[in-house]
């Protein structure tokens, strides 16, 4: 360091990884600073500059830095930033700290607490950010997914599933042939071997669903098909424990079952097209991401799958790491996986693409659909993607349950628009009386599902928010 280095700190002024300080008269909030850099990205402190950026410098003698040192060692675990003296023309000096950041798995406290960086401002870290980030900083070496399998043996996998995936992985040119088909050193091929033990990763990819009760918990789907907008009633509910391409099988499944599919004939074509109410390829897209990245650490953790009239809801247990906020994961952002070995096997087997592209890929192909954005949350200890239906969708329930007839009729007019009795009435099954069909009308009216325009045979019906003499909510103009 020299007086070129600390013009070149006056000229940018104090920020996150800079703190000027006028003397060492100020090391205990100094001190506070270096807890903070080491928690954060780092930076320099220098003493004999003003926060106006007027270098002064200061005396520095063999007790100044005895109390400097003495200082730093309330910082725990102990921390040793370099340390610099650089003379001035004065005939004073200039003392400059710098402090390596985001160092090692543990966070840094001074006298018992710990400390953050907010622009030029150190504070004491909030309980939560604390947590989390102790969480981070030991994910690289001390993450659920890379621990050892314990009570589960070889012989608890399935070993079709292994081969399926390496078959399909050197199919794709994301991995070169092994040269060999023993499980063992396939498994160590992928990382999911280590020291001779098996990992938490492996019984998550390839584990035998009658093998993994009541040791993994966590290996399970939850599914249900909820009757309206809430879940006070379901239709269906489901609850499936497998390895994760098991869940991403058995979750697609699920989706047929209950997610209406309707058809269309193509003008001069004379072919009839599918149009699903959701993007399927996006919401396998929103299945592999949930299974991929979830916190698998937590035995009661999930991924859930829940439909509703007016949303289909895709949730894993966890938080979103690193930082990452749901603003974040609807633009470009940095992949780090939460699962890096998981993520892995899942890229080779073809189930993802680039990593930190899943999102934005949901995203897209929403769009692409004609959908409405994707909406991401991150609540009460799970992450959340929520689409919403490519087209109207009847409700199950207002006031009380609908009948099969009445959804009938109130898609009919969502894909048709005002229709008079006729013609809502070839859109139905044959057979339909005209009059029960009429009944059925006036219900949906006193219930303002639909209305009318004009009387007698050629009288429209339509549904309550197309009539263009009522405005979004019903309510006449």
């Amino acid at each position: 360091m020299n007086i070129d280095d600390i013009n070149g700190f006056i000229e940018r002024g104090e920020s996150t990884d800079l703190e000027l300080k006028k003397s060492t008269g100020q090391r205990t909030e100094a001190a506070k600073t270096v807890c903070a850099m080491l928690n954060g990205i780092g930076g320099f402190v220098v003493f004999g500059i003003t926060p106006d950026r007027n270098i002064i410098g200061q005396s520095v003698s063999e007790k100044t830095l005895e109390d400097l040192y003495h200082e730093l060692q309330r910082i725990k675990p102990p921390a040793f930033p370099q340390i610099d003296i650089v003379p001035l023309p004065n005939g004073q000096k200039v003392i400059i700290l710098t402090v390596a950041g985001g160092a090692g798995s543990e966070l840094y406290t001074y006298d018992g607490r710990p400390y953050h960086r907010q622009g030029p401002t150190t504070s004491r870290m909030p309980r939560q950010q604390y947590d989390r980030l102790l969480i981070e900083r030991m994910h690289a070496s001390h993450r659920w997914e890379n621990q050892p399998a314990t009570g589960i043996s070889s012989d608890d996998l399935d070993p079709e599933e292994i081969l399926r995936t390496i078959e399909e992985a050197i199919r794709r040119g994301r991995m070169e042939d092994p040269g060999t088909r023993d499980l063992s050193e396939i498994l160590m091929g992928l990382g999911l071997i280590h020291d001779g033990e098996l990992l938490n990763a492996a019984v998550v990819l390839f584990g035998r669903s009658d093998r993994l009760l009541p040791l993994y918990p966590q290996c399970v789907l939850r599914m249900a098909r909820f009757r309206g907008i809430d879940k006070n009633e379901f239709i269906d509910n489901r609850q499936e424990y497998g390895n994760a391409f098991q869940l991403l099988i058995r979750a697609q499944r699920f989706l047929l079952d209950h997610l209406p599919v309707a058809g269309r004939i193509v003008p001069n074509l004379f072919e009839r097209i599918d149009d699903p109410l959701y993007p399927t390829e996006a919401l396998r897209e929103a299945l592999a991401n949930a299974l991929c990245h979830r916190d698998y650490g937590v035995p009661g953790g999930a991924v859930s799958i829940a439909i509703f009239d007016d949303r289909l809801e895709i949730s894993s247990t966890g938080i979103l790491p690193f930082g990452l906020t749901p603003d974040d994961l609807t633009r470009p952002h940095r992949s780090r996986p939460w699962n890096p070995l998981i993520a892995q096997v899942f890229f080779r087997r073809g189930i993802i693409e680039q990593w930190g592209r899943g999102t934005l890929k949901i995203a897209e192909l929403t769009e692409r659909a004609g959908l409405v954005p994707p909406e991401f949350e991150s609540r009460s200890g799970e992450v959340l993607v929520r689409f919403r239906p490519t087209r109207y969708v009847p409700p199950t329930r207002v006031g009380h349950l609908l009948t099969p007839l009445q959804r009938s009729v109130l898609e009919v007019l969502a894909r048709s628009g005002p229709s008079q009795l006729q013609a809502i009435m070839s859109r139905l099954p044959s057979g339909t009386p005209e009059r029960t069909v009429q009944d059925n009308l006036q219900m949906l009216r006193l219930l303002d599902m639909v209305d009318v325009i004009g009387r007698g045979r050629g009288a429209r019906w339509l549904l309550r928010a197309d009539n263009p003499s009522m405005d979004g909510d019903g309510v006449p103009l």
